[in-house]
């Protein structure tokens, strides 16, 4: 008698799985339909589609996750719920299908916001973009595209030269910038210099003059004292 009933409650399991399974990736089929729809297109059609996506990273790297994620459930099946919630599966099977419905659900959010998070962190889209803006401008460029050489070395220098070349240049800008600073700095010193002695030249001279007017200006007045003297 326990042989029938385990083997009945195997084929109850697996009815529901499929009509929650059938429910669950009637979408994910559609898309399915529709993407072995699009490669049935004309070779030219299909190129041009190949092209697009090829500059268009995002979209790309969108659907790479969606699919992923969409394997990723797959494998959290009603069965496999089901075998670790027996007891809960024989009491009440359709609440046990809003519960697996609801931890799909909830696991998909998780993930989602997951990558929405590595996308910010990472800054992903811009990236994409930048890449996709990189390949636009170099598509019709007629010079080769630059590929390794097999020496490491040879590679970093021929990477690194023109940038250490670039700022070699700028720092000869500089240079010559701040030294033309230096020396309109030094022509203003220069000129502070020699107004400062000019000045002090000056206050030397009207010192000098003002001793010479006081000498004077003491003899005269030495000589006004004895003419008085002596006409008393």
């Amino acid at each position: 008698m326990e042989e029938p009933s385990a083997s009945g409650e195997n084929e109850d399991v697996k009815q529901n799985e499929n009509v929650s399974t059938g429910k669950q990736t009637g979408a994910a089929a559609a898309g399915e339909d529709a993407s072995s729809e699009v490669s049935k297109a004309e070779p030219d059609g299909k190129a041009a589609e190949e092209a697009t996506v090829r500059f268009n990273r995002l979209k790309l790297f969108d659907k790479v996750i969606q699919k992923s994620m969409s394997k990723f459930i797959e494998h959290a099946s009603f069965k496999v719920f089901a075998s670790m919630f027996r007891p809960l599966y024989k009491n009440d099977v359709e609440r046990m299908e809003e519960i697996h419905h609801q931890f799909t659900e909830m696991l998909k959010k998780s993930i989602q916001e997951d990558i929405v998070k590595l996308m910010e962190e990472g800054r992903l889209e811009s990236k994409f973009n930048e890449l996709d803006k990189l390949e636009d401008e170099v598509k019709d460029s007629p010079e080769p595209a630059w590929r390794p050489s097999g020496d490491p070395e040879q590679d970093f220098c021929s990477v690194l030269m023109p940038y250490y070349q670039k700022q070699r240049a700028y720092m000869k800008l500089e240079l010559k910038r701040i030294q033309a600073e230096n020396a309109a700095l030094a022509e203003k010193v220069q000129a502070g210099r020699e107004r400062i002695a000019q000045t002090e030249q000056h206050i030397s001279t009207a010192v000098d003059e003002w001793k010479t007017t006081v000498t004077e200006f003491e003899r005269s007045a030495s000589s006004l004292c004895t003419a008085n003297l002596f006409d008393e």
